[in-house]
């Protein structure tokens, strides 16, 4: 196992940064860790096997015995980097993983899956103008820009969901100001994101539309981020909620810490798919997990429903980024809306990258020469294809599906939960 530096991890917890697979209440029993041995004997998922990716095992932390930190119990140090250093990427404790072949529901669509919030959804886009400000018009041409770009609201629709169905646990008939006001911030702390990552990525389309740096210049597009970062802080702060706050606030710093970690191994096919995993934490899943937490937090559900809710968001935030990672093998540029390997022609190895250089090592002296030879990056996407990195993505994706289907297990049994669980399966079926 690597040595990892950790980060300041205030008030989270530090082993589901990773998302091994386990929770507080032991996901991986005995029996789980049994069937993983059956499995290795027959030879399945020999690339799981290899870098020994199974918590429970008596070399690594016993994952599901760990009790949660909330927001309000800061991890000291050493044991941040202990569990850092011990956890895995992957459980293999579960000898059956979402199957949507198997799958009795009809496919789910984003229509049908907003629908219960659709309302709420409407208010948002009215509101989301208004709040970036219209004192500037650059800034507010380049906030335009981006939210009209075909945005799906993912985030905001799921703060939404879970503020709703954890509304009626509690007895509350109408979402607060609050539960508003938080969508609102994540949608342009999210927004904001993305106009950074497309600068430092270099990129020229987004949702198939011209980025706001090719619009406007990279001045302009640094600067319209910067100020849609200050302007959630201020609307955060204007909650005074300082568990919520502190959340929040982390998320701003986790995006740096991945951006930082991503720039640090490009090229590296030392890399290690739990600091892929970490990364794709500190991308993507953190915002996720904070909004369906911030959400209960807003509905005045117990500290346990609280953590389920980040369990989830954390977990569904990792099945889709990795989806994303085995896209950009799989879709054309047209579905893409930017050119297809473009991850792995910056240096940037995904999971099906990581899976893929355990089989074959050509493969490593392709990226090592960082595509020099004309064909090397088409010759790259096929060996990865070749040696079933996609399919070992695939398992991948659909065991963080399957804890974050577990995790909603606390609600009720309402539309908004179905929901929630159909947000899961939609991820799935982009690779179904």
């Amino acid at each position: 196992m690597m040595s990892m530096t950790c980060h300041s991890l205030e008030g989270r917890a530090v082993l589901d940064l990773v998302a091994c697979g386990c929770s507080s209440n032991a996901l991986l029993d005995r029996s789980s860790v049994r069937n993983y041995t059956k499995a290795s004997s027959k030879g399945i998922c020999r690339g799981y096997g290899a870098r020994k990716l199974v918590c429970g095992r008596r070399d690594r932390i016993r994952c599901g015995v760990s009790s949660m930190k909330t927001a309000e119990t800061p991890v000291p140090k050493k044991t941040a980097e202990t569990l850092l250093n011990s956890v895995s990427g992957v459980s293999q404790g579960f000898p059956q993983v979402l199957d949507l072949n198997k799958d009795s529901r009809r496919p789910v669509s984003l229509t049908n899956l907003f629908e219960v919030v659709a309302d709420d959804l409407l208010t948002l886009n009215q509101n989301l103008q208004s709040i970036v400000g219209a004192e500037n018009p650059v800034l507010m041409s380049a906030a335009e820009q981006i939210f009209g770009a075909g945005g799906k609201r993912m985030r905001p629709a799921l703060v939404f969901l879970v503020s709703r169905a954890t509304s009626e646990i509690v007895g509350l008939k109408e979402l607060t100001m609050e539960h508003r006001r938080l969508a609102e911030i994540i949608e342009m702390i999210h927004t904001a994101s993305l106009i950074h990552d497309d600068v430092l990525d270099e990129s020229d389309m987004r949702r198939g539309k011209e980025t706001v740096h090719q619009m406007f210049g990279t001045r302009v597009a640094v600067l319209a981020g910067d100020f849609m970062f200050a302007q959630s802080s201020w609307y955060l702060a204007n909650l005074e909620n300082l568990q919520v706050i502190k959340l929040i606030s982390q998320v701003i710093k986790d995006f740096a810490s991945g951006e930082i970690k991503q720039a640090s191994s490009l090229f590296d096919c030392d890399v290690e798919l739990e600091e892929y995993l970490i990364k794709s934490y500190y991308k993507t899943a953190s915002l996720i997990a904070a909004s369906t937490k911030g959400a209960a937090i807003f509905s005045g559900v117990d500290s346990y429903i609280a953590e389920k809710m980040y369990d989830y968001g954390k977990n569904l935030g990792l099945s889709f980024q990795v989806v994303d990672d085995i896209l950009d093998f799989t879709q054309s540029a047209e579905q893409l809306g930017k050119p297809a390997g473009t991850d792995l022609a910056k240096g940037n190895l995904t999971a099906p990258v990581i899976f893929a250089l355990e089989k074959e090592p050509k493969l490593r002296d392709i990226i090592e020469s960082e595509f020099s030879d004309t064909g090397s990056l088409d010759e790259a996407i096929r060996l990865v294809k070749a040696c079933g990195g996609i399919e070992q993505a695939q398992v991948l994706a659909k065991e963080k599906a399957h804890l974050a289907i577990q995790n909603l297990e606390c609600l009720p049994k309402t539309a908004f939960r179905l929901a929630l669980e159909d947000m899961v399966m939609f991820n799935l079926q982009r690779i179904d």
